[in-house]
């Protein structure tokens, strides 16, 4: 009995699995747009591929999405905002200014520890020059929210005299970003290079740590 990978786009198990949970299907494309082009990049990823590992078939995907390039766009916004919805809920407005920097730290750092596909996403998109994420104004306005919030508690801390005043808000999503990124992007080159292993417990509790106590030390006043 054929399964439904295998059955014709007009054929009765598809047509009811549409039916019955459309965006249960639509989910599960998207799931396996995700894991395919973290895999194997925007070029070498193909529908087939997403529709086998979504159990689907190709017909489907392009029902739902309508082209490669439009389902890569979907999967960036998916894991955007997946990202900017926690950091939302995270209620740095309700905790002190250091605290909230300490809470926003800690969360950015354990987030790209366990989210490896976002990490070779946004570098698959870099290679690209941001071409996709141009596309997607639902990208930049999440992205946008951080900025405001971090905006919010740096504008606190300098009225309390915690923080430098010239200190962007940008900048510092940057900094704080820049580890985490970096230690799962970079660490099969920098474990071959230099004999370290970047994500064992101990590596991970020593970047913790160390990302904490650069980040707040970029931020205080001098003296």
């Amino acid at each position: 009995m054929k399964n439904s990978v295998d059955a014709p786009e007009g054929s009765a198990v598809v047509k009811q699995k549409r039916k019955n949970n459309p965006e249960g299907m639509k989910k599960s494309i998207l799931d396996a747009a995700v894991s395919e082009f973290a895999l194997t990049g925007f070029s070498g990823t193909t529908l087939d591929a997403i529709a086998e590992r979504a159990g689907t078939i190709k017909r489907m995907v392009v029902y739902y999405f309508r082209s490669k390039e439009e389902l890569y766009i979907a999967a960036l916004e998916r894991c955007y905002g997946e990202i900017r919805d926690i950091e939302t809920g995270l209620d740095l407005a309700e905790l002190s200014p250091v605290d909230a920097i300490i809470r926003l730290a800690e969360f950015t750092f354990d987030y790209h520890a366990a989210h490896t596909d976002f990490i070779r996403l946004v570098s698959i998109e870099n290679i690209h020059h941001g071409k996709f994420i141009a596309q997607s104004s639902k990208i930049k306005s999440l992205n946008r929210s951080i900025i405001e919030v971090l905006d919010g508690v740096l504008a606190r801390g300098k009225a309390a005299g915690l923080f430098r005043p010239e200190v962007d808000a940008t900048d510092l999503h940057m900094l704080i970003s820049s580890l985490c990124f970096f230690r799962v992007a970079n660490r099969y080159t920098f474990q071959t290079i230099f004999g370290r292993d970047m994500v064992s417990e101990a590596s991970r509790e020593s970047h913790r740590k160390m990302l904490v106590e650069a980040v707040l030390a970029y931020l205080r006043p001098p003296g």
